[in-house]
């Protein structure tokens, strides 16, 4: 299905990857240097030089150190579209979706988007950031919030999860079996920060983090940068790479009140931007071959093949254990290892997972089928949602 206004030819694709050193401890670069480096590399992948790109749209993650004075550092001029975007997680998902609608209008050629953070540093650990931003005077409703001790991401995601295990008794068990077939892809995958074996009694055994999360459960911390070229069909025909083009897209902020009756941690903002998705590619579930889940907790996975219907909801925690979700089961999810066990770049991790398993590029994790790829994208505490779809083929 062609994306609503679309100029003639002008059908958005991905036709440029770039992603930077992902190894365990990558130092000495700033988030903007990274992001350089990542616009770079993806303008080499797609054949194109930076000066003939456009756009830019900026991500910039835990250090908040990354903005349009990227612009300024690679030396772009005249630029028909400049932006910082912020959804957190669901930032990729938001840049991918105005980056088509801009060059299916006709606005401009080429954009490139990207992430790029560098929380680590030397002998020093990260955090995930504090849950409502860090050093910000609580009030009203958020004061509650941060006198319960509910103050950064794991302690907001715990909760989300102790209440989703106490609706429909889903296990710590059941959280293992998604970091254990994280792992099984991530040890396919030579770009994966975690590569050594992981059994579910290794997860039941590492240290707690907050209740219910292990240490498994939780996402890695990364420095570095991922960036993707959007251009229009017509142009990448004379491009490097085959095109990965952009079907469906759909965002959604919930905003749950922290009153009696929310369904927070019951249901994502998956249930209203995947239907939003599907809708505008003209496809049904049962199309889709590869899922690429935000997973910044073990929850997440679960929650949100609830809600994009992958399986009935409340029955999560089973459909993962059943080994569907890893590598030879019926719905291949995260394949490149997801946050969990590859890298953590935000919304870019499953991005560019589906961006190397739609051009049938995945080597020894590769998908045999991967005809439509869908991208999940989540910001906040389940606060922020986008959904992309993405196939090697047109639909239009």
């Amino acid at each position: 299905m062609s994306v609503p206004g679309t100029v003639p030819g002008r059908q958005p694709v991905i036709a440029g990857l770039g992603i930077t050193d992902m190894s365990k401890r990558v130092y000495g670069k700033s988030a903007s240097q990274f992001a350089a480096d990542a616009v770079r590399l993806a303008a080499a992948d797609a054949g194109l030089a930076v000066s003939e790109i456009g756009g830019l749209l900026t991500n910039a993650g835990i250090s908040r150190a990354l903005g349009m004075s990227l612009a300024t550092d690679l030396q772009m001029r005249d630029l028909r579209m400049l932006s910082e975007i912020q959804s957190y997680g669901a930032s990729a998902g938001a840049m991918i979706q105005y980056a088509s609608m801009a060059v299916a209008a006709g606005m401009v050629d080429s954009v490139a988007c990207v992430f790029g953070d560098a929380p680590l540093e030397p002998n020093l650990g990260a955090g995930s950031g504090a849950y409502g931003g860090a050093g910000r005077q609580s009030v009203g409703y958020s004061g509650i919030q941060s006198a319960s001790g509910i103050g950064s991401a794991p302690t907001g995601y715990a909760l989300a999860a102790s209440r989703h295990m106490d609706r429909f008794g889903t296990t710590t068990e059941q959280f293992g079996a998604v970091a254990v077939s994280s792992r099984e892809w991530a040890m396919k995958n030579p770009l994966a920060q975690m590569r050594d074996p992981l059994t579910l009694a290794d997860h039941q055994a590492s240290r707690m983090i907050t209740e219910p999360f292990h240490l498994f459960d939780c996402c890695l911390v990364s420095n570095g940068a991922i960036a993707v070229i959007v251009t229009s069909a017509d142009r990448a025909q004379s491009l490097r790479q085959p095109p990965v083009h952009v079907l469906g897209w759909g965002q959604t902020h919930p905003g749950y009140p922290l009153e009696r009756g929310s369904e927070f941690g019951i249901v994502s903002g998956a249930a209203i931007s995947g239907p939003e998705a599907m809708k505008m590619a003209g496809i049904s579930l049962s199309d889709v071959d590869v899922a690429e889940i935000y997973d910044c907790f073990t929850f997440t996975t679960i929650i949100s093949l609830e809600d994009y219907g992958f399986c009935e909801k409340g029955e999560g925690g089973a459909f993962v254990a059943s080994g569907a979700i890893g590598p030879g089961g019926d719905c291949p999810t995260n394949t490149g290892g997801g946050q969990l066990s590859s890298y953590y770049m935000w919304g870019m991790t499953p991005l560019s997972e589906a961006v190397i398993q739609a051009r049938g590029q995945g080597g020894e994790r590769q998908v045999p089928k991967h005809d439509v790829v869908l991208v999940s994208g989540n910001g906040g505490i389940l606060q922020h949602h986008s959904t992309l779809i993405l196939s090697p083929h047109d639909h239009s």
